[in-house]
């Protein structure tokens, strides 16, 4: 597996992966439509934010970054629990002394998945201010804190 900066050529398969995770979510709802998941998936690799993580097979992740700021991580169904994740999250620590994230609540699978690389949570909102309006918990990840 190879973790590049992505190219517009990428948009593509990031806007799936995105999509992907909402259609396959249960409690996600779809508030936007997979013409604008991808519009989105275009303008964050436009700013430079994404990094992908591709294999033989293609894309099958990716990680948004807008300097401290980790505004997304998905990786393709079919290649979870394989370390994608964990090595596009590892390469984002490479980058920065800081991040932070907003994930919902009932993504209790990514709250493992952030405390295992060492994020804790910070605060939680009832989601009244993200697009979903579901509950949401923010985390913080600092080089060299225990």
């Amino acid at each position: 597996m190879d973790l590049r900066t992505a190219r517009s050529t990428d948009a593509g398969a990031v806007g799936a992966i995105l999509s992907e995770f909402i259609d396959t979510t249960d409690w996600m709802p779809r508030v936007h439509s997979r013409a604008e998941d991808l519009a989105h998936a275009g303008t964050m690799i436009e700013r430079g934010w994404v990094t992908v993580a591709e294999t033989a097979s293609g894309v099958v992740g990716f990680a948004a970054c807008n300097g401290e700021d980790l505004n997304a991580l998905y990786v393709q169904r079919a290649a979870r629990d394989q370390g994608v994740g964990s090595a596009l999250v590892r390469h984002l620590q490479s980058c920065e002394p800081f991040l932070q994230l907003w994930t919902f609540v009932a993504n209790e699978g990514a709250h493992r998945f952030y405390a295992r690389h060492g994020f804790a949570e910070v605060t939680r909102t009832d989601g009244a201010g993200n697009d979903e309006k579901l509950p949401d918990i923010r985390f913080e990840w600092r080089k060299g804190a225990v």
